[in-house]
């Protein structure tokens, strides 16, 4: 179910002004998740949503300003009409679109990539970490094809939220040794004002020189292209 949309980002597609579309249902239960609401059965009300149309008619209203859409979650590949939206997104509009996806459900990938411009991967965590992070529902070995299929691609990032407890600095580093050399990698600050688990709601996040040092050390070591912070 499209749950709702925000007119205007800066940050969500590189480079670009955009919309995102935020899609509800999740098939992971990750403690840290700032998005609640769109995750929790017992927060997903399915009386409110949005039809394709209203999506299209508000994507059109802002064409000229706004450059792209990004089509985020919960994962928005356990959505059935994903790719009926995605296919008028591209037909109706100029728009780019860009999917941001949790790794888990690679034939899902695989079906949409010919729709879209620019694809956003989560890496939770080290393998070892992978349970925790995800709230034992994934572990590493459920995202490696993603992983393959995702680095192919002409235009990606992949991305990780630094959390304490779940993300330290070795683990940055060992999922980067997981993954190999990629063109973009993003480390994501973590907000704790409002989280899936009471456990990780106003916790201490790490400082911003933490995260900034944790990008140098990737540079340093050559393991992207281009690295960057998501405040």
């Amino acid at each position: 179910m499209i749950r709702s949309l925000t007119g205007t980002s800066l940050i969500e597609y590189p480079g670009k002004i955009c919309s995102i579309v935020f899609i509800s249902g999740c098939n992971l239960h990750c403690p840290f998740c700032h998005n609640p609401e769109l995750v929790r059965e017992d927060l997903l009300d399915r009386q409110y949503g949005l039809s394709h149309d209203r999506v299209l008619q508000e994507l059109k209203a802002r064409e000229g300003f706004v450059e792209a859409v990004t089509i985020t979650g919960g994962e928005p590949l356990l959505y059935g009409g994903l790719g009926d939206l995605v296919r008028r997104i591209k037909e109706e509009t100029a728009l780019s679109v860009k999917l941001d996806t949790n790794g888990t459900l690679p034939d899902r990938l695989n079906d949409i990539l010919h729709h879209v411009d620019y694809v956003a991967m989560d890496l939770k965590s080290s393998p070892g970490k992978y349970l925790r992070a995800t709230g034992e529902k994934a572990a590493f070995e459920d995202v490696r094809a993603s992983i393959g299929i995702v680095r192919s691609l002409p235009a990606y990032e992949f991305r990780t939220t630094m959390v304490p407890g779940i993300v330290e600095r070795d683990d940055v580093l060992e999922v980067l040794g997981e993954t190999g050399r990629v063109k973009r990698y993003v480390l994501q600050a973590f907000h704790s004002r409002k989280t899936l688990s009471s456990d990780y709601t106003d916790i201490p996040t790490y400082p911003k020189g933490y995260i900034e040092a944790t990008a140098d050390t990737i540079r340093k070591l050559d393991l992207a292209d281009e690295v960057g912070i998501r405040p």
